[in-house]
């Protein structure tokens, strides 16, 4: 019988879903998909002091707004801490694990002498080797202890789908502590035992674990039962080498919603970081990564975070988007910035649907719909000083253009852009000047800005009325700049 391919990620709701999170929950999810297999989630919540509840629900609704759905209701390790002790005891019973009665002080003091002796700090086994009597005396007296597992002596390894062939010697690995005097098992006992019961079949996580993973491989053989397949992500770093900041991809996944990223791009980004389906495609969906997705092309080296490619990928979704969904998406971020209300959308669409078109070929977010065509909306804008330096540097001469300019848009009754067009370069004809000598200033008075959209299809959709208004506003601002 073929095993069941069951992968899962297991977020702490100790903070935010951030992108090296993200990158493991979608690395697992592909995985799955492309396996027919099911994608899991768990939440480690044991650590009480470190977990809040509020977090859980940011973490589920950053992996849906990613697309990543779970297939299974999800685990909470809080609400299994019972049949973690079940496990913990079992270990106990059939002398792979025993308590230990050590105070603090006694660890600390320890801790302290093996860093005065400049030596690695090991556990003595000081209760493991206690009379049988003085180990019975302490537990009818209900003396608080831990448990510790114990480690016998020889090495550990195992095959990284990713990383290849692993190994540890046991003489480097203390006899950690697997459940703390409160009863709780501590990470690496708890997350064995979870996945053991959730028939975890490969377990796809950060290389930084790979220490985790000696200890958890013990514990498996402890209880004899089979351990999981590994596969260890490369960590991922800024541009620079360094560990990635919070700046750039240490940034939670909330954190790119609001800046204005589309799930799509995110995905299709922190998809290649690390992996690559082979050749030059860059741009994928959803669908055709799952199809291609495989450990084997997982690069083990330490992958880049670029912001700078993030940009330039989402820019690139913002041109594939259908633009009815393309005005819902940047609907919230124009509410907003203050520029328009949802009723007027609703009943401007067509307007709408003509804005994003002028404007999705210069925006890399969301956000810059409204930052970079701000001036579709407003029009008691400044205007750009440097413009204002460089273009109405004559102001006799550039407000007698505008004149002439608002005259033939008071004439004209075709506010189309072709016919714009054609009429702009019949009066620059007559008034023996080159096109761009009317269309640069004309431009800084519609928008208060010296680039943007095509001119006359940006002049088609401010419309005749606010179109010479706004060039009569640029004439008396000349006439002031005279005085």
């Amino acid at each position: 019988m073929e095993m069941e391919i069951r992968v899962r990620i297991a977020p702490s709701p100790s903070g935010f879903l951030h992108i090296g999170t993200a990158r493991a929950a979608l690395f697992n999810y592909l995985f799955a998909r492309h396996n027919n297999g099911k994608f899991l989630l768990r939440i480690e919540d044991t650590d009480v002091e470190r977990s809040f509840k509020e977090m859980v629900e940011i973490i589920f609704d950053s992996l849906k707004w990613l697309g990543l759905e779970w297939d299974e209701p999800p685990i909470f390790q809080s609400k299994r801490l019972d049949i973690h002790k079940q496990y913990v005891n079992r270990l106990v019973e059939n002398g792979k694990a025993y308590r230990c009665w050590c105070s603090q002080e006694r660890l600390k003091g320890m801790q302290d002498a093996a860093r005065n002796q400049k030596t690695d700090y090991r556990y003595d086994r000081h209760c493991l080797n206690l009379p049988d009597y003085e180990k019975k005396r302490m537990l009818e007296s209900g003396t608080p202890f831990a448990v510790r597992l114990f480690i016998p002596e020889g090495k550990t390894s195992f095959h990284d789908l990713i990383l290849g062939d692993l190994t540890k010697e046991h003489k480097e690995i203390d006899d950690f502590i697997i459940a703390r005097s409160d009863g709780r098992a501590v990470y690496n006992m708890a997350v064995v035992v979870d996945d053991h019961e959730m028939r975890i079949s490969h377990v796809i996580r950060g290389n930084d674990h790979v220490p985790n993973t000696y200890k958890q491989i013990i514990i498996y053989q402890g209880l004899g039962v089979e351990p999981p397949q590994f596969a260890h992500l490369p960590l991922i770093l800024d541009k620079d080498r360094s560990k990635m900041s919070k700046r750039e991809g240490a940034a939670a996944v909330t954190d790119y919603e609001k800046q204005g990223y589309l799930k799509e791009a995110v995905i299709n980004f922190i998809a290649l970081l690390g992996w690559s389906p082979g050749g030059d495609k860059e741009i994928m969906q959803m669908a055709e990564m799952s199809e291609l997705f495989s450990l084997e092309n997982i690069n083990p080296t330490n992958a880049i975070f670029d912001l700078t490619k993030l940009r330039w990928m989402n820019g690139e979704y913002i041109r594939m988007t259908d633009d009815n969904r393309l005005v819902d998406l940047i609907r919230p971020f124009l509410v907003e910035q203050g520029l328009t209300t949802n009723l007027w959308i609703n009943s401007r669409w067509t307007w709408m649907l003509k804005f994003v078109q002028l404007m999705k070929e210069r925006c890399h977010l969301l956000t810059e719909f409204g930052e970079l065509g701000k001036y579709f909306f407003v029009s008691n804008f400044l205007y750009d000083p440097k413009g204002v330096e460089k273009t109405f540097k004559d102001t006799d001469v550039v407000s007698k253009r505008l004149e002439k300019w608002a005259a033939v848009l008071r004439a004209t009754d075709d506010f189309s852009a072709k016919v714009l067009e054609e009429q702009l370069r019949a009066l620059s004809e007559e008034m023996a000047i080159k096109p761009a000598e009317l269309i640069h200033p004309i431009r800084l008075s519609l928008s208060g800005v010296t680039g943007g959209p095509p001119l006359f299809e940006m002049m088609e959709l401010l419309g005749k009325d606010d179109s010479i208004a706004r060039l009569e506003r640029a004439i008396v601002f000349l006439s002031k700049k005279q005085m």
